[in-house]
């Protein structure tokens, strides 16, 4: 599952920190074709600014109409968009979507005491896996549509013992899932879909693009250099951390788990293969190498012992062939075939989730 929350926080942050309610809106359920699957999330404030989608577009207007009314004090509610067919016309226009979506909306306010997204946010911002419930549907006239269900609270008198256990399965598989008191209530189950963790070796200009647009998805970058004067956060304002240090140093300094990618562009032999070298003791599933595949075969030879580690998980020359030589081109490419590693979309590749271990 692809991370949603990160597009919410700035508006959610600055919402909360006016002592303002957002609406949050829970895509649960889907039939056929959807822009969006299950578990995706929208933030809407009361002047009707929206942050994240579960369509392209088309339905959030509709869905701030909701919203201002739950904001002002209506009760959590499941609204259906049903878009199969094509001569529906949805404010005069055939949307043609071929699919149908139910969406849950809740308020998220000082009086609810800002959860869930306190807890996500939280989570979010540690790298901890977690999950959260709402009430999708419900018979129990003691269970309102939309209660919520935390990590830690699944005992208490409202969720039996067996809703927290689902909680915790469903942050350890990162899927959305679902828990059922058969005639009473159902739990919409979410997990937090944590961003990947990406890890650029090498501060030149044509790691500036690749920073910025893994940033743009809302990935958490680090970016690595031995260069003093390439190595600055002013120059990454987009990463999470900015890193002086040796090549050599990257397994003894860094942590050496979370980065589901590293890219390797230094442009120097020497810090090329020392990088090579660290990362073969460090588990991360896929190594990009920028270069020609003569010059990676030159380093994996330089490597030795340590290139057996390192080939199954190597990808040189790094990035999809698309064509484009600029260096946002090339960003493009680099990050492009990331994306389709992580979400198990090239040859070999597997999804990766928290709980996959990564190749040895």
């Amino acid at each position: 599952m692809e991370s949603t929350l990160g597009a919410l926080l700035p508006l959610f942050s600055t919402e909360r920190a006016a002592g303002r309610a957002v609406a949050l809106g829970v895509l649960i359920h889907t039939i056929g074709s959807t822009y969006q699957r299950p578990g995706a999330l929208v933030c809407i404030a009361a002047d009707g600014h929206t942050a994240g989608l579960i369509s392209g577009g088309c339905l959030e207007g509709d869905l701030a109409e909701h919203a201002r009314e739950v904001l002002a004090g209506a009760p959590a509610r499941r609204i259906t968009y049903d878009l199969r067919d094509p001569n529906d016309l949805l404010w005069g226009l055939g949307a043609g979507c071929e699919g149908e979506m139910h969406i849950l909306l809740v308020r998220v306010g000082p009086q609810e005491h800002w959860e869930p997204l306190a807890h996500l946010t939280e989570a979010y911002a540690a790298h901890r896996p977690t999950a959260v419930g709402w009430v999708s549907e419900s018979r129990d006239p003691q269970v309102a549509l939309g209660a919520l269900a935390l990590p830690g609270q699944g005992a208490q008198d409202l969720f039996p013992e067996a809703a927290r256990t689902a909680l915790e399965r469903a942050a350890r598989t990162s899927e959305p899932g679902a828990f059922e008191v058969p005639g009473r209530y159902r739990l919409f189950l979410l997990p937090l879909a944590l961003p990947p963790r990406l890890l650029l070796v090498g501060a030149g200009p044509d790691a500036l693009p690749v920073a910025r647009l893994a940033a743009q998805l809302h990935w958490k970058v680090t970016v690595v250099d031995h260069r003093a004067a390439l190595a600055s956060p002013t120059r990454f304002p987009d990463a999470e951390h900015v890193l002086t240090l040796p090549m050599a140093h990257l397994a003894a300094e860094l942590e050496v788990t979370g980065f589901q990618a590293a890219v390797v562009m230094t442009h120097q032999l020497e810090a090329d293969r020392d990088s090579l070298r660290a990362l073969a003791g460090m588990p991360v599933p896929y190594i990009g190498l920028l270069g020609p595949a003569a010059r990676a075969e030159r380093l994996l030879e330089e490597l030795g012992e340590d290139a057996h580690r390192v080939r199954g998980r190597l990808h040189s020359p790094v990035g999809l062939d698309l064509g484009g030589r600029s260096p946002q081109a090339i960003a493009v490419s680099i990050v492009a075939e990331i994306l389709a590693f992580i979400h198990g979309k090239t040859r070999g590749a597997a999804p990766l989730c928290p709980s996959a271990a990564p190749p040895r």
